[in-house]
């Protein structure tokens, strides 16, 4: 198996894995009546998760002098990842998990091919070729079909 594979497969199952996530939060829902109580204790979950990964695998310590040289925005990630987790919580229970993430992966392909077309927040650049373009449309045209199902 090529490196190239195993970027692709990891790609794949990081996805396989989201619907899983937003069942799961959705369900914690029923029990936790607010979306962002729900995301908060997704979060702590994954925040724990990750410390016993360091301390199992012993990655060390981020090094501060190096951090210190990052800007504000580098650490909004986690932000950005609180609405993302939110807006499922939010939306699944009225629209169904497959038109919610239907459109999150439109919104991310659409954002995706914008981002590696100019390069980016220190993307490298990725042209947003005819092909490309047709393959988000194609996307885009998926979703169409999961909301109209929907109506």
């Amino acid at each position: 198996m090529n490196e190239r594979t195993i970027y692709l497969l990891a790609a794949l199952a990081g996805g396989a894995i989201l619907p899983v996530q937003v069942a799961i939060n959705t369900l914690l829902r029923r029990y936790v009546s607010e979306p962002m109580q729900v995301t908060f204790i997704s979060y702590l979950a994954g925040t724990l998760a990750s410390l016993l990964i360091c301390l199992v695998a012993r990655y060390p310590l981020p090094v501060t002098t190096e951090l210190a040289q990052t800007s504000w925005w580098m650490w909004i990630g986690g932000c950005l990842g609180t609405l993302y987790v939110w807006s499922t919580i939010f939306a699944t229970p009225k629209i169904g998990a497959a038109l919610a993430l239907a459109l999150t992966i439109a919104g991310q392909m659409i954002a995706a091919l914008f981002l590696d077309h100019y390069g980016a927040i220190g993307l490298v650049k990725h042209t947003a070729t005819p092909t490309r373009i047709a393959g988000v449309v194609l996307v885009v045209l998926g979703v169409s079909l999961v909301a109209y199902a929907k109506r």
